[in-house]
């Protein structure tokens, strides 16, 4: 469980770190990330639509991938402009990026829930939206989703600057797509049944589960003006994040009730599907995860950057769910 104060170095090396309230940096970023949400999703949409895209995205889910786009904001702020109105603009851009990548999350859980995918009926602690609302309805609730996540980067008459809205689009669209996790999901439905060795298994992951999450720090980091060596470390951190995400996925679906887990527990081995922790054992996948955990604390260090230990906490938090 995450502890409510973390003190991880706040950049390389430092031993006198003062202690991060995390869980009041979480509640402070969730309210203002559910605020925008409710103001922005489904709004005006026709004909039930609306309903079913605010189903999909209110009253549910963990929001790691909006903490992560504002942790890693914050951690590479001190790069900005002294200019207030600009540092005003970057903070909005990292609001909607926030949202965007949620959206953009959840929309791919609506399309991944459906019958033609995984058939699952419990998705958040209630059930799909397939199931709530019909397969058609959750169908175009999840195309709207993804494209309002695209809206909501480049608003129209915006002081955003171009260059990052620019920036912002590119970076989602890789991350969500053929390159990223559209092509994962690919892959996963390609390998039902089939023997994975660890190398495509983890091929798999990069691209289905921790392309979103790399994909988010590197969203808050395109907010700023990090030089290249720091956004470098940003990345690697986002790819063992994003991979140890997935290792720890692995275990609580054979560790973990649906109860705890908001979704069917126990899927994964009942469609035959390659996990780490079918590859590798429950201890070595536990292991694996916790050496994924020290890559990401690491390229944090490595990140010269004044100070991580949101995104030093945020990783703590994905590794240590229980299992």
């Amino acid at each position: 469980m995450l502890h409510t104060q973390t003190a991880h170095p706040t950049g390389a090396g430092s031993s006198s770190t003062p202690l991060l309230d995390m869980a009041a940096w979480m509640q402070s970023h969730l309210l203002r990330v559910e605020q925008a949400l409710s103001d922005w999703v489904g709004q005006g949409a026709p004909a039930g639509l609306g309903e079913a895209m605010r189903y999909a995205v209110l009253d549910g889910g963990k929001r790691l991938r909006p903490l992560l786009v504002l942790a890693a904001r914050e951690a590479v702020a001190s790069a900005d402009s002294p200019d207030a109105l600009l540092r005003s603009h970057c903070d909005e851009a990292a609001l909607r990026a926030a949202c965007a990548v949620e959206l953009i999350h959840a929309y791919s859980l609506v399309h991944d829930d459906m019958p033609c995918m995984d058939n699952d009926v419990l998705r958040r602690g209630k059930p799909t939206v397939h199931v709530q609302f019909g397969q058609a309805p959750a169908l175009l609730a999840g195309d709207a989703l993804q494209a309002l996540a695209f809206e909501l980067l480049a608003p129209e008459g915006s002081a955003i600057p171009e260059g990052i809205q620019a920036r912002l689009c590119s970076l989602l669209a890789r991350a969500a797509g053929a390159q990223g996790m559209a092509g994962g999901q690919a892959i996963d439905l390609a390998s039902v049944g089939v023997a994975l060795n660890e190398d495509q298994l983890r091929q798999m992951h990069r691209l289905k589960t921790g392309a979103l999450l790399q994909g988010s720090v590197l969203m808050g980091a395109a907010c700023s003006q990090a030089n290249t060596a720091a956004r470098a470390a940003l990345a690697d951190y986002g790819a063992a994040l994003g991979l140890a995400f997935q290792v720890v996925d692995d275990i609580l679906d054979v560790t973990a009730d649906a109860a705890t887990l908001g979704k069917t527990a126990g899927k994964d081995a009942a469609q035959d599907k390659p996990t780490y922790v079918s590859l590798l054992g429950l201890e070595r996948a536990q292991t694996h995860a916790q050496a994924l955990h020290q890559q990401a604390l690491a390229a944090l260090a490595a990140s010269g950057l004044p100070d991580t230990r949101a995104l030093a906490a945020l990783a703590d938090k994905v590794v240590h769910r229980a299992y």
